[in-house]
C-alpha cells in the first residue's frame, strides 16, 4: 500500500513538472513574475519583443495599444471623409441689374439689359455707344475694343481689367465680358471718354453728363 502511494507521488511531480516546463522558458523574471521575450520566442508560442509572465499571462499594454491604433485610424478615417466637401463653382455668377441710365437727362432704352458683378453694373456695348453717339471696333484676333467720340479713345480687352484711356493706362472694377453673345463693358469705362458720372441710388439711376 505505501509503495501504491509512493508511486502515485511520483507520477503527480512528473506531471507538475512537465506542465510548468511547456509554460515556462528560459530568461530571468521582473518582480511582477515576467519579462520580455528577445530568444526562440515563436517556439512559445510569443512574438519578438513581447512581454509576459511565465504563469502563461500577456501583458495587456500590447492589447489596448492595437485596440487605440485602430480606434485612431478609425476616427482619422472618419474625419477625412466629413471634411471633403465638393468643389465650388469658378465661374462667376452674373445677375440682372435694374440700373437705369440716363444721358444727358434722355433715358437708354437698352435691348438686353444689363447686368451685375460682385456690386460692379455691366452694359451692353452696342447700346450704350449709341446711346453716347460714339463709334467702336472689334478686333477679334486681339480681343480688344475701341470706343470713340470726338478726340477720346478708350481700349478695352475681353477678359482683362486693364483700359487704356486715350493711351493712359486705368484699372476696371471689373473685366469687359461676352456673355450670351452679347459684349458687356463696366459702366465706368465711359469716363475714358469724357463724359462725368453721378448715381443717385434713391431709383438706382445713372446720370450721366457728355
Amino acid at each position: 500500500m505505501k509503495k501504491k502511494l509512493l508511486v502515485s507521488s511520483l507520477v503527480s511531480v512528473l506531471l507538475l513538472s512537465s506542465t510548468s516546463s511547456v509554460l515556462a522558458h528560459p530568461g530571468r523574471t521582473d518582480a511582477n513574475g515576467g519579462h520580455t521575450c528577445w530568444t526562440n520566442c515563436a517556439k512559445w508560442g510569443l512574438e519578438y519583443g513581447e512581454y509576459h509572465y511565465h504563469n502563461g499571462g500577456k501583458s495587456s499594454s500590447s492589447s489596448s495599444s492595437t485596440k487605440s491604433s485602430k480606434s485612431s485610424s478609425s476616427k482619422s478615417s472618419k474625419s477625412s471623409k466629413s471634411k471633403s466637401t465638393k468643389p465650388k463653382d469658378s465661374k462667376p455668377k452674373y445677375t440682372q441689374s435694374n440700373l437705369k441710365v440716363l444721358i444727358n437727362d434722355k433715358k437708354v432704352d437698352f435691348t438686353n439689359k444689363p447686368l451685375q458683378y460682385e456690386g460692379n453694373n455691366l452694359v451692353p456695348l452696342r447700346d450704350i455707344t449709341e446711346a453716347l453717339k460714339a463709334t467702336f471696333a472689334y478686333y477679334p484676333e486681339s480681343g480688344t475694343v475701341s470706343i470713340t467720340k470726338d478726340k477720346n479713345k478708350v481700349t478695352l480687352t475681353l477678359g482683362s481689367k486693364k483700359a487704356f484711356y486715350n493711351g493712359n493706362s486705368s484699372t476696371l472694377s471689373v473685366a469687359p465680358k461676352v456673355i450670351n453673345g452679347i459684349t458687356y463693358i463696366p459702366v465706368q469705362a465711359i469716363r475714358g471718354l469724357g463724359a462725368s458720372m453721378e448715381f443717385d441710388s434713391s431709383n438706382n439711376t445713372l446720370n450721366v453728363t457728355i
